[in-house]
């Protein structure tokens, strides 16, 4: 199986790949981005793509729901796993933390550490980059005293150190990440048996703007017992004032409930795609 993930080596979402598939073997595929990951989904070159969904201090990310939304059309989520983040400030060999000019990181290790960087190193340049073991190996390049917010496998792969450990501004930081495939893939990564399902989908555009519409399109499931464990909304890009929502809600696509509040909803929005119904892990 050939897996795309965000890469170089030593990104939190290489380390969140091997502690989902365990023993189970693949073909990994590294890319730049998230999009160029999922992009090799869309484009057959991979059979899966694992993408950091949402994280527990942050919120979502941003960029893959907009990637699923506007760019990826012909694939699905098959599945999810929840990964626990521990973040680490690390530097060259002998730099210390007053001499610090520059931390640099992915977006989120740079949001998820906040607090800490307001801090212990106020005034000092933040700066994004494309991938935590990016800033890392260019830390471990630079002869400047830089810093680099990412994960201990990155440290010990360019010979790095970590100067101070578990920086995330909360302790209990998890990421969730998303199998992504190609649409009709059977979804689940290994036995689904007797466990729980979500199913995900959008929806964009409540006809006339009124009061209470999203409440009416969202009674469809709470009227039918489904929990929503997830909603949010995006711009639709179209034009100011215009939304599309991401929803999670509690089982499978063809449990009749699900199905019936889903066809229920399609008579209320413009639009409405399923992004996938798959076991939880």
């Amino acid at each position: 199986m050939r897996i795309a993930y965000l890469g170089p080596a030593g990104t939190f979402t290489e380390d969140a790949l091997g502690e989902a598939l365990g023993d189970v073997e693949f073909e990994p595929l590294r890319t730049e981005t998230v999009y160029d990951a999922i992009l090799e989904v869309i484009e057959g070159r991979a059979d899966r793509a694992l993408a950091p969904y949402e994280n527990s201090i942050e919120g979502s990310v941003r960029g893959t729901l907009d990637i699923l939304a506007f760019d990826a059309p012909n694939v699905s989520i098959v599945g999810e796993h929840d990964y626990p983040v521990r973040q680490h400030l690390i530097v060259r060999d002998g730099v210390k933390l007053e001499q610090i000019e520059a931390v640099l990181s992915h977006q989120q290790g740079l949001a998820q550490t906040a607090r800490f960087l307001r801090e212990n190193l106020p005034g000092v340049e933040m700066r994004s980059v494309s991938s935590t073991a990016a800033a890392v190996r260019m830390v471990s390049e630079s002869p400047r005293p830089w810093a680099a917010i990412g994960a201990r496998a990155a440290a010990t792969l360019y010979g790095c150190q970590i100067l101070r450990e578990g920086i995330q501004d909360e302790a209990n930081n998890v990421t969730r990440f998303v199998w992504v495939a190609p649409a009709g893939t059977e979804p689940g990564i290994g036995d689904a048996a007797g466990k729980a399902w979500k199913t995900s989908l959008i929806f964009s555009e409540l006809g006339e703007d009124k009061p209470g519409a999203l409440v009416a399109a969202l009674s469809e499931f709470s009227s039918r017992g489904i929990n929503l464990s997830r909603i949010e909304s995006r711009p639709l890009r179209s034009q100011l004032g215009r939304y599309f929502f991401f929803v999670d809600a509690d089982g499978k696509l063809e449990d009749q409930p699900v199905g019936d509040a889903i066809a229920a909803l399609r008579g209320k929005a413009e639009s409405v795609r399923i992004l996938g119904s798959y076991p939880l892990v």
